[in-house]
């Protein structure tokens, strides 16, 4: 059975949102090792409409071992809008809980999903999220969508600490 991993940048703050403007600076050396490694077992990327086409627009063309990783990931794009979608992805079609439970129940690698959104609510309410990876960045946004804004009361348990020598701490929470 496949696990998803729901996986996200969380600034000291609480912002979860435009981590590329805050975030980047942060992820270097072994902080991008440790994500390469998490990648080793994935499959499958989820992502929501406004993350697709964010991520689409900047990191199609992104060459290096991680980007390139990312980039030959199949991608599983949950939306009502768009009606096409191209590098390497796939519309969801129909319900997006029913979809995913049927892909978790298949084996294979796991679904990995970037960011703490809309979609989490469905996910966590239908039992689908097997683990969170909170990686706090030791940095002050001041104004953005805080974690967990969209998804209501949770209650997670940890099981896993990596720390950095940058000072990134990556939390490992599943559900209870």
């Amino acid at each position: 059975m496949r696990r998803l991993i729901v996986s996200s940048f969380v600034s000291l703050d609480g912002v979860i949102e435009a981590p590329m403007t805050w975030a980047s600076p942060f992820f270097v050396g072994e902080n991008v090792d440790h994500a390469l490694l998490a990648l080793s077992n994935v499959e499958f990327f989820l992502l929501g409409r406004a993350t697709y086409e964010m991520f689409f627009a900047r990191w199609l063309g992104t060459k290096g071992p991680y980007m390139d990783r990312i980039n030959g990931l199949k991608k599983l794009v949950a939306s009502t809008t768009l009606k096409t979608v191209s590098w390497n992805a796939a519309l969801i079609e129909g319900d997006v809980a029913e979809a995913l439970a049927a892909l978790k129940r298949q084996p294979g690698g796991d679904i990995l999903k970037y960011g703490v959104s809309q979609l989490d609510r469905t996910l966590l309410s239908t039992g689908l999220v097997d683990e969170y990876h909170l990686s706090i960045v030791p940095t002050w946004v001041g104004q953005g969508k805080r974690a967990f804004d969209d998804v209501g009361p949770i209650d997670l348990e940890l099981v896993d600490i990596n720390r950095f020598a940058n000072g990134v701490v990556t939390l490992t929470y599943v559900p209870r």
